[in-house]
């Protein structure tokens, strides 16, 4: 059974080799693609972020990050950031995360959610995202500068409660 907990410290190698892969690749994250463990830690775990991670028979197939998207007046809208393990595809992790922290945001006491740079070509993410009601409100054109496409526009998506 797929469960989603808290991050604790004890889980950052494993984090980090979900985060090494993406980043790696450079297809989906804004992210340098030499990007250190040291700094991708850092990063996943800023100080204004909450971590938590999807398992599967004790072993963790993804990580996601939660934060208000912005501060102060702004603050009732959230951020997300998800990243899943090569072994989680077709097992509904990245669809479990999302539906966790949704119902996170909401117990928290979020508005709505947003997502302010989703790669176009990152087709299985827009049709999550879709599937679960967040509309494309935005788009960059050419934002992101794809590996192997060039210059691919990214989305901002967003989704009110």
């Amino acid at each position: 059974m797929l469960t989603i907990r808290s991050a604790q410290p004890g889980d950052e190698q494993d984090i980090w080799d979900i985060l090494e892969p993406v980043i790696r690749a450079g297809e989906t994250y804004a992210l340098p693609r030499d990007m250190s463990r040291p700094d991708a830690i850092a990063y996943w775990f800023a100080r204004t972020h909450e971590v938590f991670v999807a398992e599967l028979d004790a072993q963790i197939l993804g990580t996601y990050f939660f934060r208000p998207n912005q501060l102060g007046p702004a603050s009732h809208v959230a951020n997300c950031g998800y990243m899943t393990a090569p072994a989680a595809t077709g097992k509904g992790v990245a669809s479990a995360m999302c539906t966790h922290s949704l119902e996170h945001a909401t117990s928290c006491g979020f508005r709505a959610m947003q997502f302010n740079f989703v790669v176009s070509t990152n087709e299985r993410a827009v049709r999550l995202w879709q599937h679960f009601q967040f509309e494309i409100v935005g788009r960059l054109p050419g934002a992101f500068l794809h590996p192997t496409l060039g210059y691919v526009d990214a989305y901002v998506m967003y989704r009110h409660f």
